[in-house]
């Protein structure tokens, strides 16, 4: 059996599970994790196949996922390289800021290297993959890698030195965090809770689905808003004025800097 294998069983794992079960992914698909606990609640709410033996696990894989946080990469892929993988094999890293020269000193060919970042929102099919691939991996290869991201949402191919600049822009909890900030304004000014939920959804999510929809320029629908002397241009003169964009361009900066010391983990 060869399968698609993912090795960490933690919460990028559980989102991509359920997008590929959502789009009746019909390979076999295996998970490895340190955790007995978590892999049992994996196998229950999914169906996957567990495998709590590292070696086993890498040895029916045909597509390997390595879906564990930065810091622990380096110490599974040498514990994944004392076996001496000798066959053609698929590696897709998931670790932010590891790059793929650090993936392929971990473990070299026959391995080939792909970087990827999928969105937690691939649970619901509405994700967003970036992916760019390292020297060596065929098209065919390639193409396999695309179809799966793509049973979860769009995908994207990206130069290398561009994927820490999409991580730190595009990650969902932006939105999230704006929604909980407008939520809460909102409430201060007077408006009850559950008004104010409705109210700042329809501003972030129906104005950005209704922009995507339409393919209408962002500036114009900048300028329609902005209506001189009206309520919108007010608002959103005095959030430039206190430095609205230079907020976001300073958090994103500092999420590259993060970015940066997890390649020199």
């Amino acid at each position: 059996m060869k399968a698609t294998v993912f090795l960490g069983g933690g919460r990028i794992t559980s989102a991509l599970l359920a997008g590929l079960r959502l789009a009746k992914y019909g390979q076999p698909i295996v998970v490895h994790d340190r955790h007995s606990e978590k892999l049992r609640q994996l196998k229950r709410q999914y169906g996957v196949i567990i495998q709590p033996d590292l070696h086993r696990a890498v040895e029916s894989a045909h597509v390997l996922i390595i879906a564990v946080r930065p810091d622990s990469v380096r110490d599974l892929l040498r514990e994944v390289g004392r076996h001496h993988i000798r066959r053609r094999l698929t590696a897709v890293s998931l670790a932010a800021g590891i790059p793929l020269s650090t993936l392929g000193a971990g473990l070299v060919p026959p391995v080939r290297w792909v970087r990827a970042m999928p969105s937690p929102v691939c649970s619901s099919g509405r994700g967003l993959t970036a992916l760019t691939f390292g020297r060596g991996l065929s098209i065919t290869a390639r193409a396999e890698v695309r179809d799966l991201f793509a049973l979860v949402g769009s995908v994207l191919d990206i130069p290398e030195g561009q994927f820490d600049a999409f991580t730190v822009t595009y990650s969902s909890s932006h939105g999230y965090h704006a929604l909980a900030a407008l939520i809460d304004a909102a409430e201060a000014i007077g408006l009850d809770r559950k008004s104010a939920h409705l109210a700042a959804a329809h501003a972030l999510a129906d104005g950005v689905a209704a922009w995507r929809a339409g393919n209408l320029p962002l500036d114009e629908l900048l300028q329609e808003a902005a209506t001189p002397g009206g309520i919108a241009a007010t608002v959103m003169a005095s959030l430039d004025d206190a430095g609205f964009g230079k907020i976001v361009a300073r958090g994103l900066r500092a999420g590259l800097r993060q970015a940066r010391k997890n390649a020199q983990l």
